[in-house]
């Protein structure tokens, strides 16, 4: 219970994955092992790091010792060991771990898809290839244009092209064209504003330029370019087809940044003054179990004020469920048990507890 007496708002991650239960790895380029065999998953590394440590392994190239003292292994009544001129037939890729006396694919460890047993399963992945007198397997890993393999190492190439960077993209666009970008970007965040406050649906069952009925979002962004020609002529027919800045995954990360806005200032606001805490359940429509979260404090003015937190999810309405679901929440967000002077749960009677009373 420490973790929730706290004083001060740490700070919000709107991309933190809380549901992930993989701890990322600290990044340090200097510092990542060269043995295939001692690597951390590359999904183990923040999603944002994971490039980086893509390239930095790229621009290296495959870890082949090609004066190591390779070990011989039984193979039935024969003695058999790596023989590194497989490295010169697979020099772009094929690596070897001095630690695990197996043999790794560089490209499927950067981008491997999953492709289940697929290409090799996932020997040449993660878990290592050690059947020498298999050999065949590696030619049979690479397999035709199309294979998971070749799939990776069309990534790399990718990855290792400047030219194909979003970063160098952004960089070599003209002034104008971020200013056409700004303003794209601005009317959608406004017409985005307007639905909210207003409690209006985003999207129509028609969201084609040529329905003559389409969702409120893209009948507001026409109303927008109907009163300025300047927003006319970079949106919707007029924007790029990959540049509209109108798709359903646009519109809710506008909305979810508004969310994280507001519940900062609602937080920001309480401080560390004292708060009741009010929390009402019910099932969605898609019948899942919901927690509705409200705060009830006494802002700087000394008027009381009210504020909706959100809703969370729960997989039952039980006492310890909802307890647990209401920590979670309190520690990611910087609230305080401490804090709390009142609590009421409409449909919960079941809460109790010397914190929960």
């Amino acid at each position: 219970m420490l973790r929730f007496f706290k004083g001060k708002l740490p700070p919000v991650h709107e991309d933190d994955d809380s549901s992930s239960n993989q701890t990322l790895m600290e990044i340090n380029l200097e510092d990542i092992p060269a043995d295939p065999g001692q690597r951390p998953g590359i999904l183990q590394y923040n999603i944002n790091d994971r490039d980086r440590v893509r390239r930095a392994y790229l621009q290296k190239g495959p870890c082949q010792p090609h004066n190591h003292d390779f070990p011989l292994k039984k193979f039935g009544n024969q003695n058999r060991k790596f023989n590194k001129v497989w490295f010169t037939e697979y020099s772009t890729w094929l690596e070897y771990s001095v630690s695990k006396d197996a043999v790794y694919c560089l490209c499927c460890y950067l981008f491997k898809p999953d492709v289940g047993g697929q290409s090799g399963g996932d020997h040449f992945g993660s878990e290592g290839f050690t059947n020498w007198k298999r050999n065949d397997k590696l030619s049979i890993h690479v397999g035709g244009p199309n294979s998971a393999h070749n799939k990776a190492w069309g990534k790399c190439a990718d990855l290792m092209n400047q030219n194909q960077h979003i970063e160098t993209i952004v960089c070599k666009q003209s002034d104008k064209e971020k200013g056409k970008y700004k303003m794209r970007l601005n009317t959608s965040i406004e017409v985005a504003r307007y639905l909210s406050t207003q409690g209006l649906a985003f999207r129509g069952h028609d969201e084609s330029e040529s329905s003559a009925n389409p969702g409120n979002f893209i009948a507001l962004v026409k109303t927008f370019g109907r009163i300025n020609s300047d927003i006319e002529a970079i949106t919707l027919k007029n924007a790029p087809l990959n540049h509209k800045m109108i798709c359903s995954d646009i519109q809710k990360e506008i909305v979810n940044a508004f969310a994280m806005e507001v519940l900062r200032a609602i937080i920001s606001d309480i401080g560390d003054s004292t708060f009741c805490l009010m929390v009402d359940e019910a099932r969605d429509i898609s019948m899942k179990e919901q927690m509705a979260l409200v705060v009830r404090y006494v802002d700087k003015s000394g008027s009381v004020i009210e504020r909706f937190l959100g809703v969370e999810h729960v997989t039952d309405t039980s006492a310890l469920t909802l307890k647990s679901t209401i920590d979670d929440f309190f520690s990611r967000y910087g609230l305080s048990v401490s804090k709390l002077r009142g609590q009421g749960y409409a449909g919960a009677s079941n809460m109790k507890g010397h914190l929960m009373a």
